[in-house]
């Protein structure tokens, strides 16, 4: 197909997710998030443009999907800046509700609330990635996206709208973000109904971007990743046991407060507690759309 792709097509063992399809209304994201996977292999990332498309063979595909499930989106925010004004991703959500198909929209934006009258006609669950209850720490880490409190607003207004959110607290960074208990808290405190985790994932450029930001993590983390964690694929990881320990943590915590909990790329899906590692299993759980 030309727009709605296979999530995934790499059947990576380490992922997880249930199968699903995928589709990227822009190329590239203005959020220049300082940890993103998807500017090591799409050039010109960081200056975002939209992808040129044909309505009419987008809702040929969205019917030849019909009640299948699709990710909106894993490689960009679908409610960057720029759909403030160009509108794709909400014409595409009118294609894909208006022929059944099940959505999870993965973003960091509260634009996404001006589509809550879509959204809500549909089965759709909301993934908000929010990596920090700390302003200043968002700052460096995602620069030009919306404040954590602006997300956990955003999030808890559509909570009450009726269309369940979970949050990727995603990537969990030693030294940075690895204690935010009270942003766990407050997710269980709006009705948020999974927390989604993973520890940070290294490139080259990744890591440059990172110390440029947090200059003492080249002692701190740099024989963690580079002498004692282990190579998978082209991304350094953090020691295996250390990775199992952060996260165990923070399942620990989510799970007291009644949320459950899953991993993501981790090779650790014995921690998972969720039906599906990615939130998506709760677009079955609305009966009443469609």
């Amino acid at each position: 197909m030309k727009y709605i792709k296979k999530f995934d097509p790499w059947d990576s063992p380490l992922c997880t997710c249930p199968f699903k399809w995928s589709f990227n209304p822009y190329t590239g994201c203005g959020h220049k998030c300082v940890y993103c996977y998807a500017s090591t292999y799409i050039k010109r990332f960081f200056q975002p443009r939209p992808k040129r498309i044909s309505w009419v063979i987008f809702e040929k595909e969205a019917k030849r999907i019909r009640n299948s499930l699709i990710s909106i989106s894993n490689s960009t925010d679908p409610y960057q800046p720029l759909e403030k004004e160009l509108q794709i991703t909400r014409k595409s959500l009118e294609i894909l509700i208006k022929n059944n198909v099940r959505i999870q929209i993965v973003t960091k934006s509260n634009l996404v609330e001006r589509d809550i009258d879509i959204i809500k006609s549909g089965k759709v669950v909301v993934a908000f990635t929010i990596t920090t209850l700390k302003s200043k720490i968002s700052k460096k880490l995602e620069p030009y996206a919306p404040s954590p409190k602006q997300r956990i607003k955003t999030a808890k207004k559509l909570i009450e709208n009726g269309i369940p959110v979970v949050v990727r607290y995603d990537p969990i960074i030693p030294s940075v973000n690895e204690n935010e208990k009270k942003l766990i808290r407050k997710l269980a405190v709006i009705g948020v109904r999974q927390l989604i985790s993973s520890t940070l994932k290294i490139k080259p450029l990744i890591w440059q971007r990172l110390l440029i930001k947090f200059p003492s993590l080249e002692k701190k983390l740099g024989n963690l990743y580079f002498k004692e964690g282990e190579k998978i694929g082209s991304y350094w990881y953090l020691p295996r046991d250390l990775r199992i320990k952060i996260l165990e943590n923070v399942k620990k915590i989510a799970e007291k407060y009644g949320m459950l909990f899953s991993t993501c790329r981790e090779n650790l899906s014995f921690l998972n507690s969720a039906p599906t590692c990615d939130g998506s299993w709760l677009t079955l759980k609305i009966k009443h759309k469609n």
